[in-house]
């Protein structure tokens, strides 16, 4: 070392006894947590809520049923006799012509692949295709008049999970943690079970909390020993190992942070180090289904191939509600999903086999272990289906009218709302808009869409943008 050159010292004395306070701290609030001797510290913790509820909440917590590439409405929930009537023959001239990636409007009309018939006291019509989900009707408010704004695959994904047919907005389930927070310090308050077959179109920002703190995007997590992946230490390091690491790296996370005004992203991943501490023990006895009854599994369809698979994601989400996560997202569908544009049948056939009984089973295990009134499940693909055909037995994209049903969460159960013309082209009765729905959603859930709101780039930004109006018709 050159004579001239000065020794600069790491840490001042006040910096070490600074910094040892915070590891300090972290230790004691470490035990307080694995020990359960401070409930309220872990209440603390686990309320990531930002914004207390407006008024008194219908529902505390949501299933969303997220169908991947957009089931036929036509062919599922909306009963169209016009539709059997004029089966072969172009679209009537009243309709006009549609544009969408291709002239369609030329093709003929096909007819449901199934009959819809009457069923349950209230008489809702659901298709043949969902016998199971069929027997509870009664429970079902189906809205018959949605539309959104975008024909392809990944806009229309974001909008009816965000809001937006752009990428950079925050995902509706985000909107729900930021508002609501968890009530489990254990476990995220947002959590996704993808389709294990990967594919959503759109990716990740379809559940990506965009602007706000990044602690509210959603966790993906699967079936299995390893819910998350990376979630479990290495081999041979122990807990109490990993805990000093912890602390060591969390310390200086937040010297790191203090010195750069509370960066999100980095406050966020001190937050997520500490929710894995805790998960590592927590995710995998929620997603262990041996304390499950042989009755539960079979409710499920966990003992029948077709709908195992299915079957096991409704099961979770019912833990995970159970244990106080806040909104769950099942995606069902691949890559292509229920994008059926060759052949409805073949396409909708086994995908409705694998998700009826587990749906119906949902429900009624809702019911029955007294999580119904307070849970609110959504039912839904980004779009629906055109009432022409494609390639024969097939049928294109259609946002311009198409069914989305709720069920709990003090939803009128057993009707449907709306209407789309009479061969199912477009919301012709009471139309709702995705900014409708989700401001119906906020709505059951104690907001007013107007009102939960973020600041971002000089302006309070909110899931409903400018637009949404409650639909307060199929409130119980």
């Amino acid at each position: 070392m050159n004579e001239n050159d000065s020794v600069v010292l790491p840490n001042s004395r006040r910096d070490f006894l600074r910094q040892a306070g915070g590891g300090f701290g972290a230790i004691a609030l470490s035990a307080m947590l694995q020990d359960g001797l401070s409930t309220s510290a872990a209440t603390s913790i686990s309320k990531l809520g930002a914004v207390a509820p407006h008024f008194a909440p219908r529902a505390k917590r949501v299933i969303y049923l997220f169908m991947h590439g957009g089931p036929s409405h036509v062919d599922l929930f909306d009963p169209k006799p016009d539709l059997i009537k004029y089966a072969g023959k172009p679209l009537p001239d009243e309709f006009g012509m549609v544009m969408t990636r291709r002239k369609v409007a030329a093709n003929p009309l096909l007819p449901p692949g199934k009959p819809l018939r009457r069923r349950g006291e209230s008489g809702l019509e659901v298709s043949d295709y969902l016998p199971e989900i069929a027997s509870v009707a009664d429970d079902l408010c189906v809205i018959r008049s949605c539309h959104g704004d975008s024909v392809n695959h990944p806009q229309a994904v974001y909008q009816m999970n965000t809001g937006s047919i752009l990428t950079g907005r925050p995902s509706l389930g985000s909107w729900v943690s930021y508002g609501l927070g968890s009530e489990n310090a254990d476990m995220p308050a947002f959590v996704v079970m993808p389709d294990p077959g990967g594919g959503l179109k759109g990716g990740p920002p379809a559940y990506g909390s965009a602007y706000l703190p990044a602690v509210h995007q959603g966790t993906p997590m699967r079936p299995g020993a390893n819910p998350i992946l990376h979630l479990q230490p290495p081999e041979g390091v122990t807990s109490a190992r990993q805990r000093r690491l912890l602390d060591f790296v969390a310390n200086r996370n937040r010297e790191h942070l203090a010195a750069r005004n509370s960066d999100d992203e980095l406050a966020a991943r001190i937050r997520a180090y500490e929710l894995a501490f805790r998960m590592q023990s927590t995710a995998p006895q929620l997603v262990d289904l041996s304390r499950e009854t042989v009755e539960t599994e079979q409710l499920y369809g966990l003992d029948v191939k077709e709908t195992r698979e299915f079957g096991t994601r409704c099961l979770l989400a019912r833990r995970m509600v159970e244990h106080g996560v806040r909104f769950v997202q099942l995606i069902s569908g691949d890559g292509r999903g229920w994008d059926a544009h060759e052949n409805v049948a073949k396409n909708h056939g086994p995908l409705s086999r694998a998700v009826d009984k587990p749906i119906a089973a949902l429900l009624r295990d809702l019911k029955r272990r007294g999580l119904w009134d307070d849970t609110l499940v959504i039912w839904g693909g980004e779009f629906g289906r055109m009432p022409m055909s494609e390639q024969g037995t097939g049928r294109d994209h259609n946002p311009w009218g198409y069914s989305v049903w709720l069920a709990g969460g003090s939803v009128r159960g057993g009707m449907a709302y709306g209407a789309t013309d009479a061969v199912g082209l477009r919301a012709a009765e009471n139309p709702v808009h995705i900014h409708d729905l989700h401001a119906t959603i906020l709505h059951i859930l104690g907001y007013d869409h107007t009102k939960l709101t973020y600041p971002h780039n000089g302006r309070d930004e909110r899931l409903t943008d400018v637009a949404g109006r409650v639909v307060r018709e199929v409130l119980a």
